[in-house]
C-alpha cells in the first residue's frame, strides 16, 4: 500500500455545525504547520486560523496525534472546522496542493490494521459500529470492538499451535516411546476444539442475523388483513391494501427499529391455490420466505375457524406467532391460542409488538459471549473444521500434520495473523471515506 499522506472528511458530508477533517502519513505535521503556522502540542485541541497562501479558509480546532501513538500508527491530524460546504471544498484544494490525497473507504482502518494497531476482527467491528442502527446492533458491535472475538479465535488458533507442537514432537521422537501418549493428547484437543467451534458456529448464525436484520414474515389467506397488518407495524404506507383478494403478489419489505431490535418485516402474497401464473409465483415466494424467516406472523380471519384456511393452518409451528385480525367486524370464534387485535383500528398491536419482542430477544439476545459475526468467521471456521475433519493420527505422520496446520491458517484468516492481503479489499471496502 502506498505511503503517501492522506485525507478525509471523517463527519457527515454537506451542510452542518461541524466538519471533522483527518489526516494521516508522514505529511501531516508539515501540513498542518503550512496551514496554521504552527504544530499544537500532542493530543491537546488548540484553536487555529487555517490559511492557505492568501487565502483564509476558516477559524477552528487542530489535534495532533504524533506516530506511533495514533489510531493509524501514523503521524495523524484532525482539523475541527465549520460544517459548510465552502470550507470543505477549500480545506480539500489546499491540501491537494500539500501533496495529500484524498483517502479511499476504509483506507485508515487499513493503515491501522497493517501497523498493528487492529486486527481484522476490531476493524470490522468499526464499520459495524457506524453501520449500528438499532441498540442491539451498537451493542454487538462494541463487543467485537473491545476484542473478545480476537481473543476466542487466538484462543483456538493458540491451542492447535500446541497440537502441532506435538505432533512435531513425534516426528522427531517417534524412536523414544512417546508417540502413543502424544497422539492421544492431539486427539483429545483436536475433539474439544472441533466441539467448541461447532457451538459458536451456531451462535454466530443468530449475531450474523443482528447484523443484517432478523427477518419475521407476515403469512395467511388472501384479504386476512396482512398487508394492513404491516402498514400499521411500520406507522406508514408501505403496502397497497384493498378489498380485492391477491393484490399482493410480491414479497414487500420494510426495516424497522423494533425497541432495539433490527427487523426486516415483510409482507407475503395471499396462500390459496394460485388461478394464474403471476399469483403462483408470488405464492412460491411467500411459501420460500415463510422457510427462511426467523419468524412468521401468521393472519386468519377472526371470524373464521383456523382450520378453514388450511394453508396457512399448516405453517403453524414454534416459530410463528398467531394473531386474528378484524376482531373489530367479526363476531370472533373461539379460536383458540392466539393474539386477537384489529390492524385497521390499532386495537391489539401493542400486544403484538410485545409478543414479537420477546420472541426477538429470546432467540437473538446480545451475551458477554464472544461469536462470529460475518459469513467470512463462518467460511474460515468451516475450513479449520474441514481440515480438523481431515486430520488422521493413522495417517502418515507428515500428512497428519499438515491437516493441523492448514486448520491454524483457516483460523489465522479470521484476526489477519496470516497472510491475507486477497482478504483486505473485501473487508475494507464496505468502509465509509474517513475511516
Amino acid at each position: 500500500m502506498s505511503r503517501a499522506s492522506i485525507f478525509a472528511l471523517a463527519s457527515a458530508p454537506g451542510r452542518g455545525g461541524v466538519a471533522v477533517f483527518r489526516l494521516s502519513g508522514p505529511d501531516c505535521a508539515t501540513a498542518l504547520r503550512a496551514l496554521t503556522g504552527k504544530l499544537p502540542p500532542a493530543r491537546m485541541a488548540t484553536r487555529v486560523r487555517v490559511r492557505h497562501g492568501d487565502d483564509d479558509i476558516d477559524d477552528g480546532l487542530a489535534l495532533y496525534f504524533p506516530a506511533p501513538h495514533s489510531f493509524t500508527g501514523e503521524e495523524v491530524v484532525e482539523l475541527h472546522l465549520h460544517g459548510g460546504r465552502a470550507v470543505a471544498a477549500a480545506l480539500s484544494e489546499a491540501l491537494l496542493d500539500l501533496g495529500l490525497r484524498p483517502a479511499e473507504a476504509g483506507e485508515f482502518s487499513r493503515r491501522a490494521f497493517l501497523n498493528g494497531k487492529l486486527d481484522l476482527t476490531r476493524a470490522e467491528a468499526i464499520a459495524d459500529l457506524v453501520d449500528a442502527e438499532t441498540a442491539a446492533q451498537r451493542r454487538q458491535a462494541l463487543r467485537q470492538l473491545d476484542g473478545g472475538l480476537a481473543v476466542l479465535v487466538e484462543g483456538w488458533r493458540e491451542k492447535l499451535v500446541r497440537a502441532l507442537a506435538l505432533m512435531e514432537a513425534l516426528i522427531d521422537f517417534s524412536d523414544e516411546g512417546i508417540g502413543d501418549d502424544l497422539v492421544f493428547d492431539v486427539v483429545g484437543q483436536v475433539n474439544a476444539l472441533i466441539a467448541d467451534m461447532e457451538m459458536k458456529k451456531r451462535e454466530g448464525h443468530r449475531r450474523e442475523r443482528l447484523r443484517d436484520g432478523i427477518h419475521i414474515a407476515i403469512l395467511g389467506a388472501p384479504n386476512a388483513g396482512k398487508s394492513s397488518l404491516m402498514n400499521r407495524i411500520a406507522g406508514r404506507e408501505v403496502a397497497i391494501v384493498s378489498a380485492k383478494a391477491g393484490t399482493t403478489r410480491d414479497v414487500i419489505e420494510t426495516h424497522l427499529d423494533l425497541h432495539g431490535w433490527p427487523v426486516v418485516l415483510a409482507d407475503t402474497a395471499g396462500l390459496r391455490e394460485a388461478h394464474e401464473d403471476i399469483e403462483a409465483e408470488g405464492i412460491a415466494r411467500a411459501l420460500a420466505r415463510a422457510e427462511s424467516a426467523d419468524l412468521k406472523v401468521l393472519v386468519f380471519d377472526a371470524g373464521l375457524l383456523p382450520a378453514m384456511d388450511g394453508a396457512t393452518h399448516a405453517m403453524i409451528d414454534a416459530d410463528s406467532i398467531i394473531v386474528f385480525n378484524k376482531c373489530d367486524v367479526a363476531n370472533p370464534v373461539d379460536s383458540g391460542a392466539g393474539i386477537m387485535l384489529s390492524a385497521r383500528s390499532g386495537f391489539g398491536i401493542d400486544t403484538l409488538l410485545a409478543r414479537l419482542e420477546a420472541e426477538v430477544a429470546s432467540r437473538f439476545a446480545v451475551t458477554a459471549e464472544p461469536a462470529l459475526t460475518r459469513a467470512r468467521h463462518r467460511a474460515a471456521v468451516d475450513e479449520c473444521l474441514a481440515a480438523l475433519a481431515a486430520f488422521d493420527p493413522a495417517k502418515p505422520i507428515e500428512l497428519a500434520t499438515e491437516d493441523l496446520r492448514l486448520a491454524a491458517l483457516a483460523l489465522g484468516r479470521i484476526t489477519g495473523r496470516v497472510d491475507v492481503e486477497e482478504l483486505l479489499d473485501v473487508v475494507f471496502a464496505e468502509f465509509c471515506i474517513g475511516k
